[in-house]
């Protein structure tokens, strides 16, 4: 287990009130989504990456799935666990950092949904190292051509609700994409700062490349507004869907060597 972050303070705090928020209400039209873009199938086994209070978990779970869920808070592992036994299933939850993982490769996919860990930064984090390590971990335990679906705060959006003034405050980074804020959690009168940051759609493509994952599709990610669809610019979060490689190597997915493409251009198929 890794030092806690203050992201692990945080969601410890939020626990017993996270499934309140408005963004979880539509799990199971999610998972709906989930089965069709990771193509699903009975006895697939299915990884969990900041997996909170189990919402998608629980529901894969329930639908046949043998799930894993990861978490660095244990108290959104608690509320995970009593919700996994009011619902009758069973669910594998570990207590661990994103970043720090170590599973065999037996994964048939990965999700890590509503940003999981991808981006909530730490005080010292890097902002690049942060997310490239969790995507490594992730490749690591993917069987061969299996697909992973992240969604990740929307760097187009988080630049846009910034002035001038917010970089001169730091309290936005524009190099990075990262903002700082507090948060005070209704019931309580202490502050939790918090550091995280958003992506856009070629970066998110180099950082799955070098994880040995390929880009497959970039869309629209906001909860309950999933769908095949073109990110817009103000929405909450984008979505990944990639595929680790059998032959993960940088050429092959930076050369343009995929399959059905020519030698040097990137693939125009991925949205948007």
């Amino acid at each position: 287990m890794c030092s806690r972050s203050e992201w692990a303070d945080f969601f410890d705090s939020h626990a017993a009130a996270y499934e309140e928020n408005c963004f979880t209400k539509s799990t199971q039209a999610e998972v709906d989504f989930l089965v069709s873009e990771l193509g699903l199938g009975p006895g697939h086994v299915i990884l969990d990456v900041g997996c909170g209070t189990g919402r998608h978990a629980i529901e894969l779970a329930r639908r046949g799935y043998a799930v894993t869920g990861i978490d660095v808070s244990a108290g959104m592992l608690g509320e995970a666990k009593r919700r996994a036994a009011t619902a009758g299933v069973q669910v594998t939850w570990i207590e661990t950092d994103a970043m720090a993982f170590t599973l065999p490769e037996a994964f048939d996919a990965a999700v890590c949904l509503c940003q999981g860990a991808f981006g909530l930064l730490g005080s010292t984090d890097d902002p690049v190292g942060q997310p490239l390590a969790i995507l490594r971990n992730v490749a690591a335990a993917l069987k061969p051509r299996a697909r992973c679906l992240f969604t990740v705060l929307n760097g187009y959006a988080l630049a846009r609700k910034h002035a001038q003034a917010a970089v001169e405050q730091n309290v936005f980074d524009p190099l990075t994409l990262s903002e700082r804020s507090e948060c005070v959690l209704p019931g309580s009168q202490a502050a939790h700062p918090l550091r995280e940051r958003g992506f856009v759609p070629t970066e998110l493509r180099l950082l799955f490349a070098l994880a040995g994952l390929t880009v497959l599709n970039i869309w629209g990610g906001t909860a309950g507004n999933w769908g095949r669809r073109a990110i817009q610019l103000d929405e909450i979060e984008i979505m990944v869907v990639a595929q680790k490689e059998a032959d993960p190597s940088i050429a092959r997915h930076l050369g343009g060597e995929s399959p059905g493409l020519p030698r040097g251009r990137p693939n125009r198929g991925a949205q948007p």
